[in-house]
């Protein structure tokens, strides 16, 4: 243990001493900073995005032909590995939307000979992390682990994502989870408009449903829907193995080998694309409004269907929407909330997916704001079409290039943009082109991205709010047509 001890000689002439030395050094320190001070009559100058290099991809298969991609990082001595099948949500039949989400999180309640909790455990003891996703786009099992347990965590991984058993017990208990979180989606304003916008723009297909279904759908969900569904939409003839970490091929292969090389494809030829999402034909302007009595905030959102991911525009898209709301400097966030303080927060963002997603502008306002809200949303999405200034082009496309490279830092967000090349067919030099392609985005561009995807004049707007509150001040904008839904509208039955 650390202490202080007395001086042994005479403290009368050691203490002036030593509180001259402490002064001098203070003085001097002082000086030092003083002499060192930045220069802030100005703002420092942004220097060039960091250059995005990733170690080579090698791209190897298994006997069966299951292609893997292998990124060697050795600074830390851990092992991503993901699983990604290419057909996602979209592939739920009509009548059983929800299903491939319930699947999904089934399949981490049994697999192999391990029950829930013994597969829980089996995880935990490796200091693993294991999970299955699923977006509308795409299934993905995710095991994160330290290298040196890679061996006993892949048979783990090989069990969930090719034997899961779907037990009767825990779909109940699922079930009855999914169906409590319906309710309470129903009493937050924020996933009611979510929601509500999806609906608008995709109608009943499954891109307007929510993600988990509805209460009638998951009622319905028996333990054969599910096995069905992940037949239906696993295949190995689909999907890509991705490995990021401290391993090489060398080694890593024969493990991937006698964990999956037995998964053999299906019979029939590759599955067939999920249909397109249908949006919903819109050529004027239209508002909706989902009556919330009480509410202390309006939650807005506005927008169209958008583009899909592989849109040749996306660069002069990402830098636009940088401007209009992609960013806190954004126009929508510096008017709405530091100018006129209505919202803690305004953005805007495109949804990117196989099909187009949509383009939504939002923000949660006061109240007694919706409709000077409303009108600030249309002054900067009708501003946005016009030429963006050099300073703030600039600044933008500095925004987008400077973050970029945070998006590389651990084996888990390397291995997610590679999930992203998978299952969106992106080049293999796409992410070493990623900033100079920012870089090259002209005002122009911008501008005639603004004019082709963002269009006030035939949006959709969704409030959720107070409506005897709201609605006299929405109606007098004038701002198109005005259907009144219910949260049963919205949600479905």
């Amino acid at each position: 243990m650390w202490c202080l001890r007395p001086l042994s000689a005479s403290p009368g002439r050691r203490r002036p001493r030593l509180a001259a030395v402490v002064a001098v050094a203070v003085v001097g320190a002082a000086m030092g900073v003083f002499a060192q001070a930045p220069d802030r009559s100005k703002p420092p100058v942004v220097g060039p995005a960091p250059a995005v290099t990733l170690p080579t991809m090698d791209k190897r298969q298994l006997s069966n032909g299951l292609p893997v991609w292998i990124v060697e990082q050795h600074e830390v001595p851990v092992a991503q590995i993901n699983l990604v099948v290419r057909h996602g949500s979209l592939q739920d039949p009509p009548s059983k939307f929800g299903v491939g989400s319930m699947a999904a999180a089934m399949m981490m309640e049994g697999a192999g000979t391990r029950s829930s909790l013994e597969l829980a455990d089996a995880v935990d003891f490796l200091g693993a992390d294991l999970g299955v996703a699923i977006t509308l786009d795409a299934w993905a099992v995710r095991l994160h682990v330290p290298v040196s347990r890679l061996g006993d965590a892949l048979p783990l991984m090989a069990d969930v994502a090719l034997r899961p058993t779907f037990p009767a017990d825990e779909l109940e208990r699922l079930r009855q989870q999914r169906l409590t979180s319906l309710v309470q989606a129903k009493d937050d304003a924020a996933t009611i408009a979510a929601v509500a916008f999806s609906r608008v723009l995709y109608g009943t297909a499954r891109a307007g449903t929510p993600s988990m279904g509805t209460a009638t759908s998951i009622r319905s969900f028996a333990v054969d829907d599910l096995r069905a569904i992940y037949r239906r939409a696993f295949r190995a003839d689909a999907a890509t193995l991705i490995v990021v970490g401290d391993v090489s091929a060398d080694t890593v292969l024969p493990q991937l080998e006698q964990a999956f090389g037995g998964w053999t494809r299906e019979p029939g030829g590759p599955l067939a694309p999920a249909p397109a999402a249908t949006p919903a034909s819109r050529t004027r302007r239209e508002v909706f409004l989902i009556d919330k009595p009480g509410a202390p905030q309006s939650q807005i959102r506005i927008g169209q269907v958008g583009v899909s991911r592989q849109t040749p525009d996306y660069f002069p898209i990402t830098v636009m929407n940088t401007v209009l709301g992609g960013s806190f400097s954004s126009r929508l966030n510096m008017n709405l909330r530091e100018e006129h303080g209505y919202t803690y927060g305004a953005s805007s963002s495109f949804d990117m997916r196989a099909d187009a997603g949509p383009f939504v502008a939002a923000a949660g306002v006061q109240t007694d704001k919706t409709s000077e809200s409303l009108t600030e949303f249309f002054k900067e999405l009708n501003a946005i079409r016009e030429t963006v200034p050099a300073d703030e082009l600039a600044r933008s496309k500095n925004y987008v290039a400077l973050r970029y490279p945070g998006g590389f830092e651990t084996t888990g967000d390397i291995s997610r943009r590679l999930e992203d090349m998978v299952v969106y067919a992106l080049r293999d030099d796409y992410f070493a082109r990623y900033v100079p392609a920012i870089d090259a985005v002209s005002a122009g561009a911008v501008a005639e991205a603004a004019q082709k995807y963002v269009r006030p004049g035939i949006t959709a707007v969704v409030v959720v709010g107070d409506r005897q509150a709201i609605e006299p001040g929405i109606k007098a904008l004038n701002l198109g047509p005005l259907t009144v839904m219910t949260v049963d509208d919205v949600f479905g039955r």
